[in-house]
């Protein structure tokens, strides 16, 4: 008699889908568009996100806003630096998505993943030291303190690298969130599966729903209608090339977005601190120092 064989076990595929507003949307036009690796082999169906979904990403990260920007420095480095807990715990997975989406080995791959992870730690430790960089007392001709302090500027639109999908992601999306903005990143095109699957990491942390907001599809698509929202008020084009991001520089101007253009980046290289200043702004507060008894002397 013949042993009886194993039932074939069907593959339980993954269904990606959008990270807004702290949940997980198919996307508003309910369209998907295929992901394959390197060699065009199928991996999976993403979301195509529509100029709704845009649109609701903004809402999300302007409510979120407020609360992430008031945290203290210190709060914002260590829920950064849970994130990097996370992701540290799912190393195996994000390795097996970069390795299909840039065609790199697996070793490679692990050490792009590594990379990664360090760099998420490198910005969660300059949340409270950045102000003391950029910040600080200016001598002034009056009996008058005057300081300079950081502010982030608001909500920050990204497009993401598109060569390096996770490696130049977190690159491109750590350094806003750090200084207390929050941001609406637009993944790679072709190579968006590590950038969803961040938002379940994202999910999974103590950051607070809104604070990052990810997108994938047509980065023309999704990128035109928020370089135009009057409620956006930052823009990084890494991920643009050089005719889209002279079209979204255009869009940019009508409410005086910051913008930052495109420019070679080697992300294997540790960051200086360019991208943590692009999106702050500078407070100054005039004080009177006062004075201090009959003598006149002041403090």
């Amino acid at each position: 008699m013949s042993e009886k064989s194993e039932p074939q076990r069907l593959s339980v595929f993954k269904t990606y889908k959008l990270y807004v507003g702290g949940k997980f949307p198919r996307s508003e036009s309910g369209r998907v568009y295929e992901v394959t690796d390197s060699k065009g082999k199928w991996l999976a169906n993403a979301p195509q996100s529509s100029r709704k979904d845009a649109r609701d990403a903004v809402v999300a990260a302007r409510k979120a806003f407020g609360g992430w920007s008031g945290a203290t420095a210190y709060n914002r480095g260590q829920i950064l630096y849970r994130i990097a807990e996370m992701l540290e715990g799912r190393k195996d997975q994000f390795a097996r998505e970069v390795a299909d989406a840039e065609g790199l080995s697996k070793s490679k791959a692990a050490a792009v993943v590594d990379a990664a992870i360090d760099r998420w730690v490198w910005y969660a430790g300059w949340t409270d030291k950045i102000a003391q960089v950029v910040g600080g007392a200016n001598p002034v001709a009056g009996p008058y303190f005057n300081l300079s302090s950081p502010e982030p500027t608001g909500v920050v639109t990204v497009l993401a690298p598109q060569e390096s999908s996770f490696l130049g992601l977190i690159s491109v999306v750590a350094p806003v969130i750090a200084t207390g903005n929050t941001v609406v990143v637009i993944a790679s095109e072709n190579s968006p599966l590590p950038a969803l699957s961040l938002g379940e990491v994202l999910a999974t942390s103590d950051l607070p729903g809104g604070v990052v907001n990810v997108l994938s599809g047509s980065t023309a698509e999704i990128a035109t209608p928020l370089a135009a929202h009057q409620d956006v008020n930052a823009i990084d084009l890494a991920g643009a090339d050089d005719v889209l991001a002279k079209e979204l520089e255009i869009a940019a101007a009508d409410n005086l977005k910051r913008v930052l253009r495109p420019q070679p980046v080697d992300y294997a290289e540790t960051p200086g601190t360019e991208r943590l200043t692009a999106f702050l702004e500078t407070k100054t507060v005039w004080h009177p120092t006062g004075s201090l008894g009959a003598s006149g002397s002041s403090y």
